[in-house]
């Protein structure tokens, strides 16, 4: 009654869950590697969060390449914005996907050096994209600032193109090194997202918290493909049976049909 399994078909079959089995397993372990790396990523950010205030040149200086260990820590800094080498950010969204800019400005510290300062977003105010909006000003003379700290953006991690030919003080990415050229000063690797002070009237609107990664999601996602690989071998089963089930139906309606057809014993 087996030998249906030594069919094309069966034979195609079986390989086919043979496989599915293996590959569905390692899917699993997949998704499982993702959700701890993000797990990670998580707490990473979280202790950075929670960590106590540092002055920024504690953890970073001219040319120097701002760390994923070092990402989010909050920093201080005293001295003051220069508002004449302002520029701004395009195609930057705030909290409610609304497209505007990000206002980066420099802030010369005593020792002479600048931070980059991401004060926050505002809207695409100006008469034209060309035009260099409208941005409140930021406190005047020597103040403190505090600020998450940030890598240099690049193109290969953020997938924003570095446009070149923009309108004069606006940039596609927040980069330290472009900015010492720019500015012919000494720049601190990265930057800093504001968080305080606070600026009034609640303009530029400060960047807010960066978000956990949906660890949770993968993990989810590598227990349903366990399942799936545990669930091939029982589908393939349940089809055996079925076919088996069908042949001996259909030979036992053949064999009630030969009897019927079959002359009567005289």
């Amino acid at each position: 009654m087996y030998r249906f399994l030594l069919s094309r078909q069966w034979v195609i079959l079986t390989l086919v869950a043979l496989l599915l089995i293996p590959t569905m397993i390692r899917l699993g372990f997949w998704q499982m590697h993702r959700y701890e790396e993000r797990s990670a990523r998580n707490q990473l950010v979280a202790d950075a969060l929670s960590a106590t205030p540092v002055p920024v040149e504690t953890l970073t200086s001219p040319g120097h390449t701002v760390t994923t260990n070092e990402r989010y820590h909050t920093v201080t800094a005293k001295g003051r914005f220069d508002t004449d080498d302002e520029v701004v950010v395009r195609r930057r969204t705030n909290s409610d996907n609304a497209v505007g800019y990000h206002v980066l400005t420099p802030f010369v510290l005593e020792d002479g050096k600048v931070l980059l300062v991401n004060r926050g977003w505002i809207p695409a105010n100006g008469p034209s994209q060309t035009a260099f909006p409208e941005i409140p000003a930021p406190p005047r003379g020597e103040i403190t600032v505090t600020g998450r700290l940030m890598p240099d953006e690049t193109t290969a991690a953020s997938g924003i193109k570095n446009i070149k030919g923009l309108p004069d003080r606006q940039v596609m990415l927040i980069n330290s090194a472009h900015e010492a050229r720019r500015l012919g000063a000494e720049v601190l690797g990265g930057y800093i997202g504001q968080t305080s002070p606070e600026p009034k009237g609640d303009t530029p609107e400060l960047v807010g918290r960066p978000g956990n990664e949906d660890a949770a999601l993968n993990y989810a996602y590598a227990i349903q493909w366990w399942l799936f690989s545990a669930g091939v071998p029982v589908g393939w089963v349940v089809l055996v049976r079925r076919e088996l089930r069908d042949r001996r139906e259909a030979q036992a309606e053949q064999a009630t049909a030969t009897e019927e057809t079959e002359p009567a014993a005289v």
